[in-house]
């Protein structure tokens, strides 16, 4: 993949301290409110709060989001923040985001380390500046090591500076990996003729596993654009398979297919595009996604917390 030039920017802000975080948001935000530029600052629920009372009535002219909620499926991150927020506005735009933080779990954390990579593929031509903060004394070194790696600058208390290690693609690469197998798991083989059956397994498997019932319709959703992607754009035929564990209701949908462009599901289709809305719908109603992918098969594992 190449890598954005030009006015797009991708910045790893390194911070140990409540006022280190200050001092690497604040400035920034308000730096583009006198250009006239649009902000959103898209991070968890206290460190927004830190920045709504140090921006003051500044404050107001903000775009407040809560990470948590908006980007606790980071699949959801690209389309349904950034682009959300930047398409809709001209000129150059400043963002801060924070997908990764201390209460992230190990399942959660693959998808972000691939989310960080792959904005510096989704911009180009893109007037976009996002600033995305790292907690140094909270998050384990191989996240830090991953920021490194996802962020061509690196900021900080001492200043700028060029990363050295910047290596994207070998970020995607790195979690891309077979994703453990569940101890129990139903299993439903579909083609063509049984894409109406699959969504009645699904739909009675999640029902059983205790999933709420507005959920079970987003799953059954989910497995129906999953299993119509595999019919029409893989080998014809699949396997989907429900299961539980302590937290969510888990469904997996393996094919033959080979889906190749990593930005799949993190980029809405452009206007008059015939499909590829899809896997974006797949990760607006999911909790978490996880795919692992190889030539001539694609595992694609969609989690909804009970």
């Amino acid at each position: 993949m190449t890598v954005t030039v030009g006015p797009f920017s991708h910045v790893g802000l390194l911070y140990s301290c409540d006022s280190e975080y200050l001092d690497g948001t604040v400035p920034y935000i308000l730096e583009g409110l006198k250009l006239d530029e649009p902000v959103a600052v898209a991070v968890p629920g206290r460190n927004l709060t830190l920045i709504e009372a140090a921006l003051g009535d500044a404050a107001a002219e903000v775009e407040l989001i809560d990470m948590t909620e908006a980007g606790r499926n980071p699949g959801r991150i690209i389309p349904g923040v950034l682009l959300a927020f930047a398409d809709n506005r001209p000129g150059p735009v400043r963002i801060i985001g924070e997908p990764i933080w201390a209460g992230r779990s190990t399942i959660e954390y693959p998808a972000c380390a691939q989310h960080e990579a792959l904005i510096n593929f989704a911009f180009g031509g893109r007037d976009l500046g996002i600033l995305c903060p790292y907690d140094r004394t909270r998050l384990e070194d191989d996240v830090l090591a991953d920021a490194e790696r996802t962020h061509p600058i690196l900021s900080g208390s001492g200043g700028d500076r060029p990363s050295e290690r910047y290596a994207p693609d070998a970020v995607i690469d790195k979690y891309n990996l077979p994703l453990p197998e569940p101890l129990a798991a139903d299993a439903f083989r579909f083609d063509l003729a049984r894409l109406a059956a699959v969504r009645h397994f699904a739909q009675n498997r999640a029902e059983e596993s205790g999933l709420a019932p507005g959920r079970v319709d987003d799953l059954v959703l989910a497995v129906a654009e999953l299993s119509a992607n595999s019919v029409l754009h893989g080998s014809g035929h699949g396997v989907v398979r429900v299961w539980r564990d302590e937290d969510h209701v888990l469904c997996e949908v393996i094919d033959e297919g080979t889906l190749s462009d990593p930005l799949a599901g993190r980029r809405p289709a452009s206007p008059g595009q015939i499909g590829g809305r899809g896997l974006v719908l797949v990760n607006q109603v999911a909790d978490l996604v996880r795919q692992y992918r190889r030539p001539g098969s694609t595992v694609t594992r969609i989690y909804f917390r009970v």
